[in-house]
């Protein structure tokens, strides 16, 4: 079943943390975290809601259970408005403080994640990633394309489920991936994009238009929703796409031009236009493309993130959701990184 990929805990109520550790530790347990894998996560839970408590305004905790190439893991991604750090470097130093505690929080998180990043600009807040593996990662299973995708889809305040949901899926040195948002919200808006990926999963077509057209048969019965398809092929180093409906999609480097992708008017599952066509782009050109569901503000501004392409892709994802969600909605964001 496709749902939001990650779970929203607020922090900014230090008597919510015990509950809020409770609830990620039982999530990890339910995945098969061994004893030693949960103790780790434990503490890196502990220092991230320390942190947060002491530094920090108007916390967020985005939790996933996930898997890619190198297999299960756990993502924590603590998100805050405080005052930012001048040195993130030195702040990761085990003995540096600028409280009263010994210093080893930031230097203790990376040790025990798999993958770690600090983003942190003065004035703007931060954002700490940690993600842990059941097993230790092997690098050496990374696809030899090393297309990154990272998806960052929440679930409305309120809902169970989330009427947002991006799936890909490899075939050979083919990567297809399918962005949607179902109309309006909840249960039946995520019945709408699961029977679209039930659809997308067997669909015998290459090109993003007959796709979506393969789609729109598909889910006549549901309530419909807007969607946007795109290919990769990783070997000639191109992507096409084709969208319909209001999810925006750009190309860019970061701090360079922005292109736009226009998708057509219409409802996937009620009407199409007769008439659509495929776009194409050469990796060359751009270093990443984003998508994002009408959950997130139209007028991005991607400028402002200085140096976060240096970052893990899921950095930048956090970034444009904490600056960019319009938090009535469900929020998808989805950053490819094209190498």
């Amino acid at each position: 079943m496709v749902d939001a990929t990650h779970t929203s805990y607020p922090a900014g109520d230090r008597s919510y943390f015990s509950l809020l550790k409770k609830d990620i530790h039982h999530k990890a347990q339910q995945a098969g975290f061994n004893a030693g894998r949960l103790a780790e996560l434990d503490l890196v839970l502990a220092e991230l809601t320390s942190n947060l408590h002491k530094y920090a305004n108007d916390g967020e905790i985005l939790v996933s259970v996930g898997q890619d190439a190198l297999g299960d893991y756990m993502e924590i991604i603590a998100i805050d408005n405080g005052p930012g750090m001048v040195d993130p470097a030195k702040m990761m130093q085990d003995g540096y403080s600028t409280g009263s505690s010994m210093g080893h929080g930031l230097g203790s998180i990376s040790r025990m994640s798999d993958v770690f990043d600090l983003y942190s600009v003065k004035g703007w807040g931060s954002i700490i990633l940690s993600r842990l593996y059941q097993s230790p990662p092997d690098v050496k299973k990374l696809p030899l394309h090393n297309l990154e995708i990272k998806p960052l889809v929440v679930a409305k305040t309120g809902e169970t489920v989330s009427g947002d949901g991006t799936y890909y899926k490899t075939e050979g040195n083919k990567v297809k991936m399918l962005v949607a948002d179902g109309l309006g919200h909840g249960v039946e808006a995520n019945v709408a994009v699961n029977e679209a990926v039930k659809c997308f999963e067997t669909c015998p077509h290459e090109l993003p238009v007959d796709i979506l057209r393969y789609l729109h048969q598909g889910i006549r019965k549901t309530r419909g929703m807007v969607g946007t398809v795109v290919t990769f092929d990783v070997e000639a180093k191109k992507l096409q796409i084709a969208g319909i409906g209001n999810i925006a999609a750009k190309l860019l480097h970061l701090g360079g031009d922005v292109k736009n992708q226009i998708s057509y008017n219409g409802i996937i599952g009620h009407n199409i236009p007769n008439t659509m066509n495929n776009q194409q782009y050469n990796f060359a050109d751009y270093s990443y493309l984003i998508l994002c569901s009408d959950g997130i503000k139209s007028r991005l501004d991607l400028n402002k993130y200085q140096g976060i392409g240096r970052y893990d892709a899921a950095v930048l994802a956090a970034a444009i959701y904490k600056d960019f969600s319009r938090r009535t909605d469900d929020t998808s964001v989805v950053i490819v990184k094209l190498r």
